[in-house]
């Protein structure tokens, strides 16, 4: 049975993880919703990285942030060794951070294509406008 703690805040954790992965320079962000699709999780985030080191900063980022902010640890993590197709499970949602050459393999929009798109740049760009709590004080 598949573990829900987050499911209300999902959307929002991964616009977050989305974030953390755009400050460390990932290319291509995606943010798939495949809740319909999947009953393991809700939401597929998929980025890449130009080298093997570049994947495992945007994994670390991704894990540090959302450890930091939200104290999230994922639930799995695979493929950090060798660099070339980082997993992070979080349950709701699950983070691939691909080396570019792997990406284009697997190819997983076109996978899961399907599934709707969650539209990261406005997201983001709404967030942006929001006073923060420490604005608003």
């Amino acid at each position: 049975m598949k573990q829900r703690k987050n499911v209300t805040k999902a959307p929002e954790i991964v616009l977050e993880a989305a974030a953390a992965a755009a400050d460390k320079k990932a290319d291509r962000i995606a943010i798939l919703d495949v809740s319909e699709l999947l009953v393991i999780t809700d939401y597929f985030l998929i980025c890449n990285g130009n080298t093997e080191r570049q994947v495992k900063t945007i994994a670390e980022e991704v894990e540090r942030r959302l450890q930091g902010d939200r104290g999230l640890k994922p639930y799995r993590r695979e493929g950090e060794r060798e660099g070339r197709w980082v997993l992070l499970d979080y349950v709701d949602f699950v983070v691939h951070v691909f080396h570019q050459e792997d990406r284009d393999y697997y190819d997983l929009e076109r996978l899961w294509s399907d599934a709707p798109r969650v539209d990261f740049g406005t997201q983001m760009e709404e967030a942006e406008d929001e006073p923060t709590a420490s604005e608003a004080t």
